[in-house]
């Protein structure tokens, strides 16, 4: 199964590690120091969306993925870079290696924090306004994908002149390593520009769409920020250590709790100074911004951002079943448009060569290879 992939990306000392630990529950070093992250870790997260279970009344015996009261849990794969440093695009600090790193990424959450308390290099301070760090990732990444350009520049438009290739063609071809397509090339020389640094930014808002996280929201002037910022940003409020906090409890079933909602329930006995840490959580956190945030800023990534949709198959429209009896045994993200021998193809090359047609397991409505799918559709493949 191939993972959607989602990077952690902003400065050192901002609280992504916490972040991939919370999301991934995978054990990552933590610290204050600047650069604890050098090498990228990777590890599997989830989205989560609402199963047909419900709606269809039936037990689901999921496979690739999870569900939990009705919550479906898809898998994604996250990525935690190195920590941006100014200058980063001029290969300072491990400019490079987080520039060539997050790109792998097909969209980013960027971590930012809210306390004021790491200034734009990472070390540790009282007062530093959060909103400097965030045109800052921006512009560090268009600097970089600017330079990548620049030095072609010349022949490329050179070769444009005498008709032997389309300047979208030459881009393409340099930044397709980086996950860039054709299409996000066009879309962008289209979209107008008056130098390379501005296309830069054109393929960076069109290739690699940036969700703004605010974390240590737990913090009183953290709080004063997020006011502040969220009147000009469509930014998400963030508590990694809350959200890790309340997965370590519920892996240890200590509590029940499903990532991304507002409560949980308290299962067993625990120490005073667990209960009073939940009861804060609660409070504080889950009361007032309603979550952590950090599944939040995941869903927004894949589904608004990315937009990608979760759709089922199945071999039997009726029971909802795969070949061995298993009640919506997979969930697939597939991108939004997609149409039904897409899915196919999604399962498996030999489905994908041998589809017939497809059926709606909800409405019985026949589909054909060019009928586009909804989030949440069920559908059996026909071969």
């Amino acid at each position: 199964m191939i993972y959607v992939k989602i990077g952690l990306v902003g400065k050192t000392n901002t609280g992504k590690s916490t972040f991939f630990k919370a999301a991934s529950l995978v054990d990552v070093e933590i610290s204050n120091r600047i650069f604890t992250t050098i090498e990228a870790n990777k590890g599997v997260t989830y989205v989560t969306t609402d199963c047909p279970c419900n709606e269809l009344d039936v037990s689901c015996d999921p496979k690739n993925s999870k569900c939990r009261g009705g919550t479906r849990l898809i898998p994604v794969e996250l990525i935690d870079v190195a920590g941006l440093v100014p200058g980063a695009h001029e290969g300072k600090g491990l400019g490079n290696k987080f520039l060539s790193d997050l790109m792998e990424a097909e969209g980013l959450i960027h971590i930012l924090d809210l306390s004021g308390r790491t200034d734009s290099e990472g070390n540790p301070v009282k007062d530093h306004d959060p909103e400097e760090d965030i045109d800052f990732l921006y512009s560090e990444i268009d600097h970089w994908i600017k330079n990548l350009l620049k030095e072609s520049w010349e022949e490329w438009e050179e070769e444009q002149k005498r008709g032997e290739r389309e300047l979208y063609e030459n881009i393409h071809r340099k930044l397709t390593g980086l996950g860039i397509t054709e299409r996000e090339v066009k879309n962008s020389i289209e979209g107008g520009y008056d130098d390379i640094l501005e296309l830069a930014s054109n393929i960076r808002k069109e290739s690699k769409p940036i969700i703004l996280a605010g974390n240590k929201v737990d913090l009183s002037n953290a709080r004063d920020n997020y006011d502040r910022l969220k009147e000009d940003y469509d930014i998400i409020p963030i508590c990694a250590e809350g959200e890790l906090a309340l997965r370590k409890a519920d892996r240890d079933g200590l509590i029940e709790y499903i990532p991304g909602q507002d409560h949980f329930e308290i299962e067993n006995e625990m120490k005073k100074d667990k209960k009073e840490a939940l009861k804060f959580m609660k409070e504080e956190i889950l009361d007032r911004y309603g979550s952590t945030g950090v599944q939040d800023a995941l869903n927004r990534g894949v589904f608004d951002e990315l937009n990608y949709i979760a759709v089922y198959p199945v071999e039997s429209k009726s029971k909802y079943t795969n070949g061995e009896g298993d009640v919506l045994p997979d969930a697939y993200l597939l991108e939004k448009g997609s149409k039904a021998i897409d899915l196919a193809y999604a399962i498996h090359s030999d489905i994908g060569d041998s589809f017939k047609g497809a059926i709606d397991a909800r409405s019985g409505e026949k589909l054909g290879k060019d009928s586009e799918l909804s989030h949440g559709d069920v559908v059996e493949i026909l071969t």
